[in-house]
């Protein structure tokens, strides 16, 4: 015959345990990947608002002509 055992706290404990485990792994890599998205879209903004910021500051400046007499 076989003798079958209740669920100790103890199992209950280690299961927890394995699934926190589990669940910072993934934390930490979705952190990494948000860090990196971040920073990419960041620079991406600033990149287009510079090219926006060049193309307006070459339409609006005057030029002035200097002439000797």
């Amino acid at each position: 015959m076989t003798e079958t055992t209740g669920i100790t706290p103890a199992d209950i404990e280690a299961k927890f345990r394995d699934i926190q485990g589990q669940v910072d792994v993934v934390a930490e890599d979705s952190k990494k990947k948000l860090a990196l998205g971040g920073t990419i879209g960041a620079v991406i903004i600033f990149l287009i608002i510079y090219v926006l910021g060049r193309k307006a500051g070459k339409k609006k400046s005057s030029v002035l002509e200097i002439r000797r007499f």
